[in-house]
């Protein structure tokens, strides 16, 4: 019985290679849509990897609070200048009141409050000139407190975290980001030395672990680069290095922020040309279920509104949920996509069934002969149906390295990041092999329904 299969699977193999061309032009249907298949999936996996690494930057159930872009406060204040111009009377009731700004007092009245609140992270942030033995080069110092590490997941590499006295006091201290280190301390241990960050120095007690981090993520997301930032308690860039809520003779009449060099305080001048006094940039509120995200939020909106005295001067963002729409977004184009190019498989199987269609009309003759020395109807079925599962599969092998290849190639020219799995290489393949199968059946039947001797009169 192997002998005789082994004899038939010659036969198919001998018929596709005497029909070099054809079979080649028959295979690109094939060919075209199993590389767009693994193609369309690697891009797929990519996208949610993407994600993936973006939720892990943001941290897991966390809502971001942050103060309106200048934008959006001068939009509310000409809201508010119309709506008072057509007598609006609760406008004019709400006339006067003043907001005090996003503020530490924010953060801890969130802490005590909200029960669904498993941490809260303030943070406030400077562009500052980072200096050491001569070396310049400019870089973030950030306000955190201990929940930011734990928030955001990030470990150290060294060194260790600021311990209560530090948090307290407002001690001179730092923790560093591995791209800081390098720049600053390439050869040497980073622990225990001074860096000085605009006009106040600071011991590092640690350095954290690199975290990868590309541009866009911090530009879509707000988040900071980890890797470039230097960070101190909080309490330490507020008494030493600038306050934005404190109010100044200078900052009443406009003036620019005066240094104290024996105490290395900066006072704050007002923003130009806004009358509120965020002390803090952003206030990250990390829930303790992801199902109390919702009631949360707006919780946090009627609890800043009332804080800010009706101000509507914050945005609270949830990046998680921002991810995952996006997620989907991306999810339902590759679905699409994927779609569009399972129809190149489609369009490939019927060029196999017309092309075997008409290679039996070619081959009558052949296949009486066959009949007439014995061939039943079983063998010629399997004949035709091995030709073009041969087809199907040599389509199917060269599409997964023609798809192997796409995929690399848009990931170089386009930094669109490409993920080829074996499950998508599987797929593509099997679904080839069953094109070939399915396809093929029809043609192989209609072979083995020939009449023999009608077919050995076939010219």
């Amino acid at each position: 019985m192997l002998e005789r299969y082994k004899y038939i699977f010659n036969i198919a193999l001998e018929a596709v290679f005497l029909n070099k061309f054809r079979s080649i032009l028959t295979t690109l249907g094939i060919i075209f849509g199993v590389a767009a298949v693994i193609t369309m999936m690697a891009i797929g996996n990519g996208a949610k990897k993407e994600i993936l690494d973006q939720m892990k930057l943001v941290g897991v159930n966390n809502i971001l609070i942050a103060p309106k872009s200048d934008k959006h406060k001068s939009n509310s204040a000409k809201s508010e200048d119309q709506s008072t111009q057509t007598g609006d009377k609760k406008e004019d009731k709400n006339k006067g009141k003043f907001s005090p700004g996003l503020s530490l007092k924010d953060a801890e009245a969130i802490r005590i409050i909200i029960p669904t609140v498993s941490r809260v992270s303030p943070e406030v942030i400077y562009e500052t000139d980072i200096i050491k033995d001569g070396v310049t080069k400019s870089a973030k110092t950030a306000g955190i407190t201990p929940d930011f590490f734990h928030v955001f997941a990030l470990e150290l590499q060294e060194g260790e975290m600021f311990n209560d006295d530090q948090l307290k006091d407002g001690k001179p201290v730092c923790i560093i980001g591995p791209v800081i280190k390098s720049k600053f301390f390439p050869a040497e241990n980073a622990v225990g030395k001074d860096i000085k960050c605009g006009p106040i120095w600071l011991r590092i007690i640690g350095v954290l672990k690199k975290r990868e981090v590309s541009q866009a993520s911090i530009d879509n997301l707000g988040i900071s680069d980890y890797n470039n930032t230097i960070y101190a308690p909080i309490q330490t860039l507020l008494r030493r290095f600038k306050d934005r809520s404190m109010i100044t003779t200078a900052s009443l009449h406009g003036g620019v922020d005066q240094i104290d060099e024996n105490s290395f305080m900066v006072t704050s001048s007002s923003q130009e040309g806004d009358n509120v006094k965020d002390q803090i940039d952003k206030i990250v509120v990390q829930v303790k279920e992801s199902t109390q995200i919702g009631p949360t939020v707006e919780i946090l909106k009627k609890m800043m509104m009332r804080r800010h005295a009706g101000a509507d001067d914050v945005d609270i963002i949830v990046p998680e949920l921002l991810l995952k729409q996006e997620q989907r977004t991306k999810d339902i184009f590759n679905i699409v996509l994927g779609a569009i190019a399972s129809i190149s498989l489609l369009v490939g199987g019927i060029g196999i069934m017309n092309i075997m269609l008409a290679s039996v009309m070619e081959r009558i003759k052949e296949i009486g002969i066959r009949q007439a020395i014995g061939a039943t109807k079983r063998d010629i079925v399997l004949q035709f149906l091995m030709e073009a599962t041969l087809l199907s599969l040599s389509g199917g092998l060269i599409g997964i390295i023609l798809g192997l290849a796409l995929s690399k190639i848009i990931m170089e020219l386009t930094d669109i990041l490409t993920i080829v799995s074996p499950l998508s290489v599987i797929i593509s393949f099997g679904v080839s092999a069953s094109v070939g199968i399915i396809f093929g059946y029809m043609p192989s039947q209609r072979a083995a329904a020939q009449d023999p001797v009608e077919s050995l009169r076939h010219e």
